[in-house]
């Protein structure tokens, strides 16, 4: 199962950058991951300050 980002996403940008396969992108009011492209690794998870990020 992909990992999702959550309301507490606080449009940092830190989970962008830790992404190998670059699932994730910039959304409305906060950052999104598309599930078709994530390897379910959790390097974003682990990056994010703000504990947004959850399987």
């Amino acid at each position: 199962m992909a990992y999702k980002i959550g309301d507490e996403c606080v449009s940092c940008g830190t989970c962008e950058s830790e992404c190998p396969v670059g699932a994730i992108s910039e959304g409305d009011g906060k950052y999104e991951i598309n599930p078709d492209v994530c390897v379910e690794c959790g390097a974003c998870a682990a990056a994010c300050p703000a504990g947004a990020i959850a399987q």
